[in-house]
């Protein structure tokens, strides 16, 4: 199994960064996590359209899902469409969610291209075995545990501490973590995200090999963040950029 960072910026893209996209590879099967703003031009750096499984999209904030609104334009209008629908999985409400993104009626809003799947607690996608987790944030949003053999990556998506995340994260071989909130800022609105010192203190507590932090704002520092997060995870600690691959 292998990650591929797409983008990495929290919040909003950065210079440097598309918003979130990550895309897991094993079998020859392709699942993106999240789409967010840029993610998708990212995306075919590596592989063409037509070759995405599946999409997984942690949460319906823009940084996470927007693209999705790019790839229903190339699913219906580009040299190679159409192509067999892509599943997407994610929060109840998706489907209608994008429609609006894009001015569509809801019937059939993007339905034609793509397939909406509500995410369950446990799915088969691909060769991949997919569990989810609720997460705290102000709209739903799960953490999302990527399963291939005896191999696991775990990703928080957006969340504030809490105990799900540790127990689904539970001996992952890789967490990639969010820390979009610095250290002790009195500024850090609650149930929203992670500190480098949670990502660290919940990557510790899950037993997760090693710790990728990502979803750093452009406003900080992803180095200093990562840093940050050595504080409180004894383990191997890297920084997301765009274009890293993690084999798993």
């Amino acid at each position: 199994m292998k990650l591929t960072v797409l983008g990495c910026s929290g919040s909003v893209p950065g210079p440097d960064s598309p918003a979130s996209g990550y895309l897991v590879t094993a079998d020859g099967f392709h699942l993106v996590l999240d789409l967010g703003s840029g993610a998708l031009g990212a995306l075919q750096r590596h592989i063409a359209v037509p070759q995405i499984g599946a999409i997984g999209l942690s949460h319906l904030h823009p940084d996470h899902c927007m693209d999705l609104c790019g790839l229903y334009v190339a699913a219906k209008y580009s040299p190679a469409a159409p192509f067999p629908r892509i599943p997407v999985f994610g929060p109840s409400g998706t489907a209608a969610r994008m429609a609006l993104a894009y001015d569509l009626p809801d019937d059939p809003g993007m339905e034609e291209e793509l397939d909406f799947r509500s995410w369950q607690e446990i799915q088969q996608i691909g060769p991949f075995t997919v569990r989810t987790a609720p997460m705290v944030h102000p709209v739903p949003a799960y953490a999302i545990r990527v399963e291939h053999g005896n191999k696991s990556l775990t990703y928080t998506g957006d969340t504030g501490p809490n105990e799900a995340l540790v127990e689904l994260a539970r001996g992952t071989d890789l967490l990639l973590s969010e820390a979009a909130l610095q250290d002790n800022d009195p500024r850090n609105p609650p149930d929203l995200h992670l500190t480098p010192a949670d990502a660290g203190e919940h990557a510790k507590r899950a037993g997760a090999k090693r710790l990728v932090i990502t979803h750093v704002p452009p406003w900080y520092d992803r180095d200093v963040q990562t840093d940050h997060a050595r504080r409180t995870y004894p383990g191997e600690v890297h920084t997301a950029f765009p274009g890293a691959v993690y084999d798993i």
